[in-house]
């Protein structure tokens, strides 16, 4: 089996996975195309993950919380800042193990007791959070997602899509500005397009399953995979 169609498999099943739960594709796709092909990651990753963002926007729109995208965005940019200064200045893995720790003790308080709420200042911090941690381990979604953890499903998956569209389009900016955008990463953006498609599509119907009362869980599941995923990979190295 070649390594396209490995490589898109795994987009297939991190497609799948956010087009049901709301984030998780970069916790799926990213370290193992890395390992397949280093030429995979970060571009054609993150114009992949961009193209389903729109996707999921587009499929349920009208569920949006869109006061919620901007005040997430408005804390996005100073976490990027951050998360950019904590890779200058902090040693990688020591830095990945606390975000990993972090997450995983915000997904034991709200099993526990912790109900957060989607307001301006939670919404804010979250969005600072998102950005720092994004930016500086690639794991930006458990943030905004546990904000949202007792909304709807649509809800969820839709805010989620939006905020990565916008978070998306400024990252692919900063990299057309940078130089980085070539021809060949557009060529494999080509080749996992179709497999994209076909988790998104996918997870249409299995949306179903997770919004009869099983979203919650699906989502803390998934941040707390995203956590342990992340506390392992800096232990290992």
């Amino acid at each position: 089996m070649s390594v396209v169609v490995l490589a898109g498999v795994v987009v297939f099943l991190g497609a799948l996975v956010q087009g049901t739960v709301g984030f998780g594709m970069n916790l799926i796709a990213a370290p193992l195309l890395a390992l397949l092909e280093p030429a995979f990651v970060p571009v054609p990753l993150l114009l992949v993950a961009s193209a389903h963002a729109v996707l999921a926007v587009l499929r349920e729109h009208t569920d949006t919380d869109w006061r919620g995208v901007w005040w997430a965005m408005l804390g996005r940019v100073p976490g990027t800042v951050l998360g950019v200064v904590a890779v200058a200045t902090v040693a990688q893995r020591p830095f990945a193990a606390i975000v990993g720790l972090s997450v995983l003790v915000c997904v034991v308080l709200s099993v526990l007791s912790w109900r957060p709420r989607p307001t301006p200042r939670s919404l804010l911090v979250a969005g600072i959070a998102s950005g720092t941690f994004g930016t500086a381990a690639s794991i930006g979604g458990p943030p905004l997602a546990l904000l949202y953890q007792h909304a709807p499903g649509p809800r969820i998956r839709s805010t989620m899509a939006a905020s990565f569209v916008i978070g998306s389009a400024i990252s692919i900016a900063g990299l057309g500005i940078g130089g980085q955008l070539r021809p060949e990463q557009l060529r494999l953006v080509l080749w996992l397009l179709p497999f994209l498609l076909g988790g998104f599509l996918l997870s249409g119907p299995a949306r179903g399953i997770l919004d009869g009362g099983r979203i919650r869980a699906a989502v803390l599941v998934v941040a707390a995979g995203s956590a342990v995923a992340l506390i392992v990979r800096s232990l290992l190295g």
